[in-house]
């Protein structure tokens, strides 16, 4: 007798790495996603795996948390991260993806695979178990208030901000360069727009005058620190940007011959280079704002804009006190995973849906549930994210931080410390799974 059908709540990549991590393992899956049919604040289509923000998914180096999750992810057989890789464009150390394709690929394996059933509707209330709810971070209203009312208490929430694409026909090739940092000029993966000092100081005048849609200044808990608006960084001095998301180091503009006083990046959309976005410029600016204040940056000026950045709320669930070490909500067969549980970034939704489709194959099969190593970039976060010592939970990226340190004794430079932390963290997954046969072993794995 096979195990029973698994309704998975949400298309995003949490849900979409779950059903197809769960059907790999035999079991049957309604997925279910309400989009066309009913919108999100902040989704453009009704694609499965839709990015809303960045189409960044951040660095590769193993010597980095977000290189050593992808690592950790490739081992655990992660089908969306191979969808990734198939969708990628030039992004330097980092992988970043053509949106379009990255969901067309995700859609063709969700469509190839005869035991994912999609279902397009929206979920009004906790289905009965089992079931995954990886509605994501703009859960529906319904759902949101009756999984409020499930775990006790109330939901957290936080405002997130995604950055404007602009038609890269519409730059000024003659004042943009291409270059990534430390690399030559005209061989990076980049567009670079170059401020002088002038330039940059009427651009944040500008920019913290500037109209905003969610009228507020914002304090530090409204804000998940990894997307503030540009125009809250901006507010908290007057050369927090030039050191930040606009620092010229490394690069030089061929005008000159000089490191530029200031440079907003611009990492391309799609393999076309048709596209570009506006890196670390999440933003709550009104449309004509962003359109007057944007154009202010050395050669956008003629800029036209495929998308405006946008700012919403999110909500997510206070996972360390509301869900049991599975990220269960207790007593219920019934799971979380991806954004609503606070664990944030896009790498880190497709890992939670993977070890939410993990545990629920644990707990069908009566088997014990994974416990990913705590010295992991995963195992880490998850150790994090369901301590109910963790006070004050606010959503969390993986980092370095948050793994147990080296024990030998010896001293270290930082890289070569995080290299240490990325080998020690592969070799214990390696073998952990290697003693689960039960668990990767039922997908052709381990």
């Amino acid at each position: 007798m096979g195990l029973p059908r698994v309704t998975v709540v949400g298309g995003g990549l949490a849900g979409c790495e779950c059903a197809l991590a769960l059907a790999a393992r035999g079991i049957p899956v309604e997925l279910r996603e309400m989009r066309p049919e009913t919108m999100s604040p902040a989704h453009h289509t009704g694609h499965l795996a839709e990015l809303v923000c960045s189409n960044s998914l951040k660095a590769t180096r193993i010597d980095s948390a977000a290189g050593l999750l992808k690592a950790e992810l490739e081992r655990m057989g992660s089908a969306l991260l191979s969808c990734a890789r198939e969708a990628a464009v030039p992004a330097g150390g980092a992988l970043a993806v053509d949106r379009e394709r990255f969901s067309a690929a995700v859609e063709a394996r969700i469509a190839s695979e005869p035991l994912i059933e999609v279902v397009r509707d929206e979920v009004t209330s906790i289905p009965l178990a089992p079931a995954v709810i990886a509605a994501g971070p703009l859960c529906a209203p319904a759902l949101a208030e009756d999984i409020r009312q499930r775990v006790g208490g109330s939901s957290l929430a936080f405002f997130d901000a995604a950055a404007p694409i602009v038609d890269a026909s519409t730059v000024d090739r003659d004042v943009l360069f291409a270059q990534s940092r430390y690399e030559d000029q005209g061989a990076g993966d980049y567009l670079n727009a170059p401020f002088n000092r002038e330039e940059y100081e009427r651009f944040i005048d500008e920019l913290v005058a500037a109209d905003r849609v969610v009228q507020k200044d914002f304090e530090r808990g409204d804000l998940f620190q990894a997307c503030q608006p540009v125009e809250e960084i901006a507010r908290t001095g007057r050369d927090a940007l030039r050191f930040g998301a606009l620092k010229p180091v490394g690069l030089t503009d061929p005008r000159t011959g000089h490191r530029p006083w200031a440079a907003v990046q611009l990492r391309a959309e799609n393999r076309e280079g048709t596209a570009y976005n506006l890196v670390g410029f999440q933003t709550n600016l009104t449309w004509p704002e962003q359109r007057r204040v944007f154009r202010l940056i050395p050669g956008l000026e003629q800029a036209k804009f495929f998308r405006y950045g946008v700012m919403h709320r999110n909500t997510f669930v206070d996972a360390p006190h509301a869900l049991d070490p599975t990220f269960a909500i207790p007593g219920t067969g019934v799971r979380l995973a991806g954004q609503i549980c606070g664990t944030e970034g896009y790498v880190e939704a497709i890992a939670s849906g993977l070890l939410a489709a993990l545990q629920t194959h644990a707990e069908l099969a009566g088997m014990p549930p994974v416990a990913l190593p705590r010295t992991g970039a995963l195992g880490s976060l998850v150790a994090y994210a369901t301590d109910p010592a963790t006070e004050g939970y606010q959503p969390m990226h993986v980092n370095f931080g948050l793994v147990p340190p080296l024990s030998d004794g010896r001293r270290r430079s930082k890289r070569d410390r995080y290299a240490a932390y990325s080998e020690r963290a592969l070799a214990d997954l390696d073998a952990y799974i290697a003693s689960r046969p039960d668990i990767w072993g039922a997908a052709g794995l381990g």
